[in-house]
């Protein structure tokens, strides 16, 4: 899809020249003319990119304001492919200004289908590219296409020496995995279960070291051999070292002379990661500026889809031709994934857990609800006097209920499934540059129930705070429940895939349940109950909890964890199943959790992991979770805790799947502006970003290229084109925040850590990185807890050594008088775990060098200055 090119405009020479050959394999050369000794014969061009010869070289002239990749395109048509072939592609070029150039061997025709796509950096120097490919299918005549476009500005490409040959051994595509100690590579809780996974050819027990991290051996033991791990096909050795629970950072574990990740023990090591995981949603906020005060430089961006040029804004948007006559304002929401669209049955989902997040701090003992409070998180309306985390989850209502057909329409009441562009755009994009027509998709009843079931959840907890949104959410749950009902099975098309995803659902069994159980918890209605108590799936774990974990296709679980938990007008037996719905399904997870060698409660049917796989093992860790909430039982918390373990980095690839946290974390994650792997002027996902992971089916080209008969939870690669395994999302990112928050609860406490320190005595790091030109700078400042014990609150103090004055600061509270400066927390940052640390920034004027400061105090105490 990324690869359509109108055929209208394009500029076909003849293909009569002799072939170019390059000998780089051992079939016949299929370019013509790569060389251009004969001009441009072979070669065509879109019509606003007239080529011509420089120099023995091809030169296309690309105009400014290009969207896409392949608004510009250079290339070549009738190149026979035969399946099953390796080929070899080489070409050498330059650009007048840095741009990426995608280069595709796809069809010529629609629907474009990719046999190659590479991404590679062009610069001012010319440079010699090589890719090798098998081929999938046949073609008779298949197109090379060099797109060129999606820049700012005007700049002129040159190719030269193009070659695609057969014969080749496409490379063996072997993934770095680091070490064979497999370890969460953020850290263990002093009081939880510490295990980790070794690969090795052994089949003998072998023994393992812990050592902090000045060398010291801490604690010793002997691995338990596993045998060969199904999901994997690696030998592997289990180890544990839970009864080691001195805090610290820098521990390692060495097994058979090699040495794993360095991670923490602590009781405070998770608090940035809640924090962080729920500002993913501000950062994907459509519709408003993202403020550099709250995410910092660089991650602001203005507000996107408000109809400022070329955006064209979604205030006024129509329906797909043939669906409907009026247009809706359904501005705000979250933007879905690495597109623009907004999705009701994936933001329902979403938005439900982003609330349950903090109903359960009003139902559970001993959590830490007021870290989601007013002033608290990365929201810009904080203190109105409302949780940060129900404003976050506002935005997102407000955009679901505006998604619903207005009275006197044709299926009033029912919502709208989806909003998106009209057609596919590329990679990078940022939303205020989209340019593409943005329109309603026909509604659904799947759509409908999500707006019931999360509207009604909205109702009870906004009550407290804004009566009159609460009532009209609750308007917004029983109108949709009643459309509903009244439309029961109006699908979405499977086939409605064309710039965005269908997200088509063939069973609305769940979402009736779910539905039902959230207006009765909310309201106690007798026909909502009955609802609960009449649907076939009640009292079945098994549908109501899918092995394979709850999805926006298998939402039922959600409405079980409501009734589970949030008071309501069952009675005790009738509460009692439904809870007993909610441990059995636990107990199998954690049973799973129990026998994976990696730790994992996910264990698909025939190992089958799925698009998305983490969140299904997040979704899973939920209800766990939740089991724990509910019983206290200490199997039920150690399987969440080995969950994390494996997204953190206890996993076959050796890999953290959360950007920011371990040392070797996804970062190249399928997203149209968080795409710093296309264009280095971007930046990559916010710390807190979770990967999808792990995808047997792996449907993208990249995946398919490299990961061809992968074992099932290696089927993962972190490249941003790889969108079948690498995508981040809402819905990936909801279930992560409510196992952090959850996480960081089951981690308070101790006023005091082993050896005596007093709580919130510093040993501290501090790297401070100034970028100066002649009267400014920019800094970026990290500060690290090195010391055992948590720093709550923190307070950085300094002194410029010149006339240094900053004018603005993000993510702190940046004071200066005089040379001296005092950094305070933002209200998201007030904790510096053992081992962790917070990061902030500030612009300033200078007329002198703007020197770094020699000496920076944390609350007090002298730090190392980096």
């Amino acid at each position: 899809m990324l690869g359509a090119v109108a055929a209208a405009g394009l500029l076909a020479g003849v293909l009569t020249a002799p072939a170019f050959a390059a000998g780089a394999a051992d079939g016949p050369e299929l370019i013509t003319n790569g060389d251009f000794s004969s001009g441009t014969t072979g070669w065509w061009w879109t019509e606003n990119t007239p080529g011509k010869i420089v120099d023995g070289r091809l030169c296309a002239d690309v105009p400014a304001g290009t969207e896409n990749p392949w608004d510009a395109i250079v290339g070549q048509n009738d190149l026979p492919l035969a399946a099953g072939e390796g080929y070899e592609l080489s070409f050498t070029a330059s650009a007048t200004a840095p741009i990426t150039v995608r280069t595709n061997v796809q069809m010529a025709t629609e629907p474009w289908t990719t046999e190659h796509a590479s991404a590679d950096r062009i610069d001012t120097e010319a440079k010699t590219f090589t890719h090798v490919f098998t081929a999938k299918a046949d073609h008779e005549a298949a197109q090379l296409a060099f797109q060129i476009g999606g820049g700012d500005q005007a700049y002129t490409f040159c190719v030269d020496d193009v070659s695609l040959t057969g014969g080749a051994e496409p490379p063996v595509y072997e993934p770095d995995t680091g070490s064979p100690v497999r370890v969460n590579q953020v850290g263990y809780l002093a009081q939880g279960p510490k295990s980790g996974t070794f690969v090795t050819d052994s089949t003998s027990a072998l023994t393992w070291t812990l050592k902090n991290a000045d060398g010291a051996v801490k604690a010793t033991g002997t691995t338990t051999p596993k045998g060969v791990d199904p999901t994997s096909r690696q030998n592997v050795h289990t180890f544990d070292f839970s009864g080691f629970t001195e805090a610290g950072e820098g521990y390692t574990v060495t097994v058979d002379g090699q040495t794993s990740e360095p991670f923490g023990i602590g009781d405070d090591l998770y608090a940035s990661l809640r924090s962080d995981a729920l500002a993913y949603f501000y950062h994907n906020r459509s519709g408003i500026e993202i403020d550099a005060d709250l995410v910092g430089e660089e991650y602001a961006r203005p507000a996107g889809h408000v109809g400022v040029a070329p955006n064209q804004g979604d205030t006024e948007v129509p329906c797909q031709p043939g669906v409907c006559d009026y247009t809706l304002d359904v501005s705000g929401g979250w933007y879905d994934a690495g597109d623009h669209g907004k999705y009701v049955v994936n933001g329902g989902i979403s938005v439900a857990q982003v609330m349950a997040t903090y109903e359960r701090t009003l139902t559970t003992e001993d959590t830490g609800g007021e870290k989601l409070g007013d002033g608290k998180l990365r929201v810009p309306e904080r203190g109105n006097g409302v949780p940060d985390i129900l404003d976050e989850a506002r935005w997102q209502m407000d955009f679901m209920m505006s998604m619903m057909v207005p009275e006197g329409e044709p299926l009033a009441g029912m919502a709208h499934h989806k909003i998106h562009d009209k057609a596919w755009t590329g990679l990078p994009l940022l939303p205020h540059q989209d340019p593409q027509p943005r329109e309603l998709h026909p509604p659904s009843t799947a759509a409908t129930l999500n707006v019931a079931a999360s509207a009604a959840q909205c109702a009870r907890l906004f009550e407290e705070y804004d009566a009159d949104f609460a009532e009209r959410c609750l308007d917004a749950a029983e109108t949709a429940w009643a459309a509903a009902k009244a439309h029961p099975d109006v699908l979405a098309d499977p086939n409605d895939g064309t710039g965005g995803g269908a997200y088509s659902d063939d069973d609305v069994r769940d979402e009736f349940y779910w539905a039902a159980a959230e207006l009765f918890v909310t309201t106690g209605k007798d026909t909502y109950r009955q609802a609960v108590l009449g649907s076939p799936l009640h009292g079945d774990a098994d549908a109501v909890f899918p092995r394979g974990g709850m999805s926006w296709g298998a939402t039922a679980g959600l409405g079980a964890l409501s009734l589970a938990t949030v008071p309501n007008q069952l009675t005790a037996s009738q509460l009692q199943a439904v809870r007993a719905m909610v441990t059995e399904a636990a107990d199998g997870y954690a049973a799973d959790s129990r026998a994976a060698a990696y730790g994992v409660p996910y264990a698909p049917q025939d190992n089958h992991y799925v698009w998305g796989s983490n969140s299904q093992v997040l979704n899973n860790m939920v209800v766990l979770g939740t089991a724990h909430d509910l019983t206290g039982e200490a199997k039920y918390r150690d399987a969440v805790l080995r969950g994390l373990d494996y997204l953190l980095g206890r996993n076959p690839l050796n890999q953290s799947y959360v950007t920011g946290y371990g040392e070797r974390d996804s970062r190249n994650q399928h997203h149209r502006f968080w795409a710093n792997q296309l264009d280095p002027d971007l930046p990559n996902p916010a710390p807190g970003s979770v990967a999808g992971g792990p995808n047997v089916d792996i449907q993208d080209p990249v995946a398919q290229d490299k990961l061809k008969g992968c074992a099932p939870a290696m089927c993962y690669i972190d490249h941003i084109e790889s969108w079948a395994t690498n995508e981040i999302t809402i819905n990936w990112n909801a279930p992560l925040a409510w196992v952090a928050s959850y996480v960081d609860d089951l981690g308070q406490g101790g006023d005091e850590g082993p050896g005596g320190e007093e709580p919130g005595t510093p040993t501290c790091e501090v790297t401070y990185s100034s970028n100066r030109w002649n009267s400014g700078f920019s800094t970026n400042v990290t500060v690290r807890n090195t010391g055992a014990q948590t720093v709550s609150p923190w307070e950085l103090t300094w002194s410029f050594a010149d006339d240094q004055k900053i004018t603005q600061a993000w993510s702190a509270q940046v004071t200066q008088t005089g040379r001296n400066v005092v950094a305070k927390p933002a209200p998201w940052n007030t904790t510096i775990p053992a081992g962790g640390s917070v990061n902030f920034g500030f612009n300033g004027t200078s007329s002198g060098q703007a020197a770094n400061p020699a000496a920076v105090s944390l609350n007090g105490k002298a730090c190392a200055v980096k």
